[in-house]
């Protein structure tokens, strides 16, 4: 399908066009605000306060070039970024293949552990169930909202999830700033400008605002939306942007819920991703009120509830038609797609039955592992949209920038890990 096919009896841009084509960038959004946000964000902010607000809003601008890679190549020339790095050539294909599946299951397992955790924490006491059978039945309830309603239902879900999520936040996170510092007198600020925290500083860049291969699932998903309500191409960037702005924000306000209750309260903070959100939820309780403690839970529970669902479908997709491109297969078929949603979904919660005590260490290790594959991911859709569409000098300048702090940050990263730092 070229460029013209998919502009064809497309209207001109409106607000109701635009408002008409909201649905990959949302969902892209729904896919970020999880545990980069709910876990990372509001850890920064409860452990440094707003030092690290800027670290966040760098690191969302300096990757936004490799996410809108997505939608413009594929409105620009009527292919996903998959079929693009397929037409580079099949080692670069297999480069996506490999790192997209091996991404698929550890992701999905990190989220939806952490997402049976918090559901479970919401129920009373004689109605919670235990962490297996919750998450089987988490990862269930995902299995048949994606088998059964495809894209359609994804749609529609990921927007009520997102409109829900935003406005709990802000409105939680302007209740507690009104509610003034909870900060001890004496309290020593500390700085996260250490070789000590940088393993911290990792994981927080490495999902912000997402893994950069959600960009070839983002542009998936527009493929998916061009066949039943086809857009423009400035509608479609309109609605990534809005999803984009939307995830790089509420990150802010998630700091803010740090910080405002949290930082230098002289409560110790809880490392374990699952004990640190309890925590969360008790001090927004005993701070602004134990009317709040739903709220919060709700707020979890949607990041990462929204993000299951979006990771597992949109690497099913990534993954399938990666699969389909190295075989050859004319395209790629609605069965396909469950299958892969089907496999991820086992295997994901395999991990999870194998790995349930160790929630933390799981997460840790997927946000790391997103971090040090960036520039790979970044440097494929730069290479790619650089070598076959034209892009402006400030995009292109932008994301020279951004591969260049990937790969120094990792450069960084790697030789601390080695001890070449001392």
């Amino acid at each position: 399908m070229l460029e013209n096919d998919m502009q064809a009896a497309v209207p001109s841009s409106t607000w109701q066009t635009r408002l008409a084509a909201l649905g990959p960038g949302i969902m892209m959004a729904s896919a970020a605000i999880g545990g980069s946000h709910i876990v990372s964000s509001a850890q920064a902010g409860a452990l440094f306060g707003w030092q690290l607000a800027g670290l966040i809003l760098l690191t969302n601008l300096l990757k936004y070039p490799f996410f809108r890679f997505g939608p413009q190549y594929t409105m620009e020339s009527g292919q996903s970024l998959v079929e693009g790095y397929a037409r580079k050539g099949r080692g670069y294909l297999w480069v996506f293949f490999i790192l997209c599946a091996v991404s698929s299951v550890i992701s999905t397992a990190g989220v939806g552990l952490l997402s049976a955790v918090i559901l479970n924490s919401m129920l009373p006491a004689g109605f919670a169930l235990s962490g297996p059978v919750m998450a089987s039945v988490m990862m269930l309830v995902v299995w048949v909202l994606l088998v059964a309603g495809h894209y359609k239902a994804l749609d529609g879900i990921t927007k009520l999830i997102v409109i829900g999520l935003t406005v709990a936040t802000v409105a939680a996170t302007f209740i507690a700033a009104s509610k003034g510092s909870n900060m001890v007198p004496g309290f020593v600020e500390p700085s996260p400008w250490n070789l000590a925290t940088l393993p911290f500083l990792v994981a927080l860049v490495g999902w912000m605002p997402a893994p950069i291969e959600i960009s070839a699932i983002n542009s998936m998903w527009i493929k998916a939306k061009q066949k039943i309500s086809p857009a423009n191409y400035a509608d479609t960037i309109f609605d990534f942007n809005v999803g984009y702005v939307t995830s790089a924000v509420l990150a802010i306000f998630f700091v803010a819920m740090g910080a405002l209750v949290q930082y230098g309260n002289g409560e110790k903070l809880e490392p374990a991703s699952a004990a640190y959100i309890s925590q969360l939820v008790q001090m927004y309780g005993s701070t602004i009120g134990e009317w709040s403690k739903p709220v919060i839970a709700f707020i979890a529970f949607m990041c990462m509830f929204g993000t299951t669902i979006t990771v597992v479908d949109g690497y099913a997709r990534a993954s399938g038609e990666a699969l389909r491109l190295l075989r050859g297969d004319p395209e790629l078929k609605t069965r396909d797609i469950s299958l892969w949603i089907t496999g991820i979904s086992v295997i994901g919660l395999a991990i999870i039955l194998l790995m349930q005590n160790q929630l933390a260490g799981l997460l840790k290790f997927a946000m790391t592992s997103a971090f040090v594959t960036a520039p790979i991911f970044a440097w494929l859709n730069l290479s790619l949209v650089s070598g076959e569409r034209h892009l402006s000098g400030t995009l292109r300048a932008l994301a020279y920038a951004g591969l260049a702090f990937l790969v120094g940050f990792t450069l960084l990263f790697l030789a601390n890990l080695l001890g070449l730092l001392g």
